[in-house]
């Protein structure tokens, strides 16, 4: 969102910082996936921005061209949001076995790794920051995402929060 995550800051002493921003809640919406390969266990990160609310139409075409991008089978582990759901009943008629949909048990954000994606980006990479618009905050949210896929030993203290083994 446009509004400011304000994290704990360094500043000279008497001089508190002052972060002006406005009531805006404007949005960009994201959909992120964390890969690992079967046999050498690397770990990818994949993402896709929109500025409307992710339907289950964009779930599904973004998990069809991670798959096409991967050129091979996906296992995909989520959670039973509604989008995600629906994502679920196209993809049943339009990726044909070549994804195979698991579900985490209900209301279990601790153990899906995805979610330690956004955390990192929202409250390390992009704390304090105010964007003017979300022109200006699209950048800034890709570069977050594509500097934590640039780092693989992060991508994978995600799955060690989730105690997950890879």
């Amino acid at each position: 969102m446009l509004q400011p995550v304000v994290r704990r800051t360094w500043a000279p002493r008497g001089q508190t910082p002052i972060q002006h921003s406005w009531d805006r809640h404007d949005r960009l919406s994201a959909i992120s996936a964390l890969t690992v390969s079967p046999r050498r266990r690397r770990v990818g990160l994949y993402f896709h921005l929109e500025d409307e609310n992710i339907q289950g139409e964009t779930v599904a075409a973004f998990l069809v061209a991670v798959r096409r991008t991967l050129g091979r089978r996906l296992r995909v582990v989520w959670n039973r949001w509604s989008v995600h759901r629906k994502a679920a009943r196209l993809l049943a008629d339009r990726a044909r076995g070549r994804i195979a949909l698991e579900w985490l048990p209900p209301y279990a954000p601790e153990l899906n790794p995805t979610e330690q994606v956004w955390t990192h980006a929202k409250y390390a990479d992009l704390a304090n920051f105010i964007p003017e618009d979300l022109a200006h905050l699209r950048p800034e949210v890709a570069a977050s995402i594509t500097d934590q896929r640039s780092t693989p030993s992060l991508l994978r203290s995600f799955f060690a929060h989730a105690r997950l083994s890879l």
